[in-house]
Formats: C-alpha cells, structure tokens, sequence
C-alpha cells in the first residue's frame, strides 16, 4: 500500500529507510509523540515555578493564582474526550499541530498580561485548551493504533515523557526565572513548542497503513473503524461513549482512582511543592531540582510500570502503585525538609508518580475496546478534575490557614483509599461497543 499522496513523502521514505534497517515506524512516531507530549508536559509545569515571581510583580494571591491554574487543569482534562474524537476524526497531525499553537499563543500572549483575568484567559483557557487537545490521550491513541505488540512499554514511556517534561523543566526554568525573570525564562517552552511542531509536521502519521505497514507485531490488518458521518456525530460520539462506560462500575472505580490520581501529584505537588519548600526556607531553585529528581525517578518507574502492565495484573499493579504513594505524602511532613528526608521522598514518591497510568489504560482497553480512547478520555478528565480540586484547594489552605501540610495529608489518605478500591475492579467483561 502506498503512503496517500497528500502527505510529504518524507514519512515513507523513512518508513522505508527503517523498514531495511528492521525498524519498524511505529517507533519512529512514538518518539515524536514522546517530544510532543514532553514539550507540552513543559509547559503544563511551567506554572510551578511562576507563582512566586506573579504575586511579588503583581501582587496576586495564592489563592487567586491558583484558581487560573486549576482552570487550566480541568480544561487540560475535560477536553479529553473530545480530543479523541477529534484525532479519530482529522486525525493526529492535524489536532497535535493545533494544539502546540495555541499553547505557543498562551505563552506569548502572557508577555503582556497585566491583570488576573488576563492570567485565567491566557494559562487557564488558552494554554488549558491547547494542553487538552494532546494531554495523555495522544500517547493512548499511537500506542493502541501503531502497536500491536510492547503497547504496554510504549505506554510506559509515552507517560513518562508527560511527568518527566513537567518535572525535569521546572530546576531550569527556576535557574532562569532567577537571572532573567519569568518572560524571558519562557522564552525556553516556545523553543521547545517550535521544535515540537516541526517535527510533528515532517514525521507524523495517524495510521500504519499510512505509510504502507500493519501495527507492529500485528500479523494482520485492524479493522476499520467506524467513524461519525457528520461533526455532530463527532462531537456526540464522547458522551455516547460516556453513557455506554457509565453503566459498569469498573468505569467508576478507575475515573474515582484516577481523580485521587491527579489530586495527588499535577494538582499538588506539581502546583505548590517549590512553594511549600519555599515556607521551609529551601530555594526554589533547590525544591525545582528536588522536582527534577522526581521526573527522574518518575521515569524509571513509569517505564517500569509499562514493562510490568504486559506482564502482571494491572489491578494488583494500581494497589501498590496507589498505596505506596499515599505513605510517601503522609511521610513528607515529618522529613522536616531537609535535603536527605526530601530526597528519600523523591525516590519513592517519584517511582509511582504516573506509573498509574500504563496500567489503567490498559484496564480500559481490555475492558471497552475500540472505544478505549474515548472511555480513557472521561476516566483521564477525572483525572485533572482531581488535579485542579488539589491546586485550588491547596492554595486555599496556604491562603487561609498559612500552611500546605493539610492538603498533603487529605492527598495521602486519598491514596490509601484508592489502593482499596481499586481491587474492586471485576475481570473484563464486554460493554457496548467493546470488541
């Protein structure tokens, strides 16, 4: 099968060069979608670092800041859904490309900002939407379309790409802030979006068969997918995905963990850590390294977590994942903030900081097939709905009661419920619309 002929040919000509080599493309688009979804993690993070500097400039409160991210987090995951059925609709290309955009127009157009509600126009809907249009469904759909094969290990590094770009930014963002000041240390996320594009541009694809080849390790073809024949179709097809998922309780289960998920790290951790740090005495610069040694850690963990989920019960992964993680909040407190109890902390608390998520998704495409992108874009939507009920609620706590340590409790103990829970989940069973 040739490659359509509206493409470039760049991409089959690499397909090919590949092909020769035993290489096969699918790896060639998991790595653009590694840099894409890193990138993107970037600028979701970036806002760690930004609080400090946004209320000694303009005088904002923690509480207020915090609202304009929580915007952005629940918009990075509500939008989801309806990105799915965007990228099954127009296709990858076209919907990451749209996505890095806006989020280089957030960022530019925050050069200029001078009130509060410019900050929640432009990180919380525009940067909002921008991240929602990729967020970890792009990494769901190329590892369930390209890979027949190692999708769980793909999972796994497609995840910690996301973490890693959120974590592993913020110690040379802070570096910068601090020399040059928060504008020009954006400048780095636009690089990085530009890069991101082009890429993205010469070397995406949507589909296998776009360049001639099966999913890797399929020794036939998938079957076609039915698409919506009409936009409203498409725009429908989420929440008639939502209906079908909402009648099993396996969905609730893992859209509930999922929340506890998201409170527990983007929301928190990720928002307010340099911040709480800051309260101890520590430099940003120091708690933003702390961070990065979490997106290290974070990184074998998750790709750990992809290896494991091909091999062992996701279910029995998720509990120690979530149980594990709920002790290292509830020990973070009593570390008294020193390098050595923080760095402990960073090695146990960053081996599961996503390494959640290879294995929920693969509970949700054993459990409702070729709708998977779409149920995993509700469950993940819960996600950042957690993760922005921590970032707001959080900065409420330190607003209102001068401390962070109670939200880091509650994220804790949330934790060891989700642990329960989620071996609640019952073996698969088939649900409208599952293969």
């Amino acid at each position: 099968m040739n490659a359509p002929t509206d493409f470039p040919t760049r991409a089959p000509r690499l397909a090919a060069l590949l092909a020769r080599r035993g290489i096969h493309y699918g790896w060639a688009v998991a790595a653009v979608t590694f840099l894409t979804m890193l990138v993107t993690a970037g600028a979701v993070g970036a806002p760690g670092v930004l609080i400090g500097p946004l209320q000694s400039e303009f005088g904002w409160a923690t509480s207020d800041i915090s609202s304009a991210f929580a915007v952005r987090l629940m918009l990075f995951g509500l939008l989801g859904p309806f990105a799915a059925a965007f990228m099954n609709r127009f296709g990858i290309r076209p919907v990451a490309t749209v996505a890095l955009t806006l989020i280089a127009a957030g960022v530019v157009g925050s050069f200029a900002m001078t009130r509060l509600w410019h900050l929640v126009l432009l990180w919380g809907v525009v940067v909002g939407v921008g991240t929602g249009l990729t967020a970890m469904v792009l990494g769901a759909t190329v590892a369930t379309r390209w890979f027949a094969q190692r999708r769980g290990l793909v999972l796994g590094l497609l995840t910690a790409s996301t973490a890693t770009g959120q974590l592993v930014f913020l110690p040379l963002l802070a570096r910068l802030t601090d020399a040059l000041g928060w504008r020009n240390a954006l400048g780095l996320v636009l690089a990085m979006l530009l890069v991101a594009v082009v890429c993205v541009l010469l070397f995406m694809r949507d589909r296998p068969s776009d360049v001639g080849l099966l999913p890797y390790g399929a020794s036939v073809p998938p079957p076609v997918p039915v698409l919506p024949t009409t936009f409203g179709a498409m725009l429908a097809s989420p929440l008639v995905a939502l209906r079908d998922a909402a009648r099993t309780p396996t969905f609730w289960v893992l859209f509930a963990t999922f929340f506890i998920c998201g409170a527990s790290t983007n929301g928190l951790v990720q928002t307010h850590f340099v911040s709480l740090c800051g309260d101890y005495g520590m430099a940003a610069v120091t708690a933003a390294g702390m961070l990065a040694m979490i997106g290290i850690f974070d990184f074998i963990g998750t790709v750990g977590s992809g290896w494991l989920s091909d091999r062992f019960d996701s279910r029995w992964l998720l509990f120690w994942y979530y149980g594990l993680r709920g002790l290292s909040l509830l020990y973070l407190p009593f570390t008294d903030f020193s390098f050595y109890g923080l760095s402990l902390f960073a090695v146990f608390y960053g081996l599961d900081w996503v390494a959640t998520v290879p294995p929920t998704v693969k509970l949700t495409a054993d459990r409702f097939g070729e709708r998977a992108n779409l149920v995993f874009g509700w469950i993940f939507a819960g996600h950042q709905l957690g993760a922005a009920a921590a970032a707001y609620g959080a900065g409420y706590s330190r607003t209102f009661y001068q401390t962070y340590l109670p939200a880091f409790f509650v994220a804790g103990v949330l934790c060891i419920l989700a642990a329960a829970a989620i071996v609640a989940v019952r073996e698969r069973r088939p649900v409208p619309g599952a293969a």
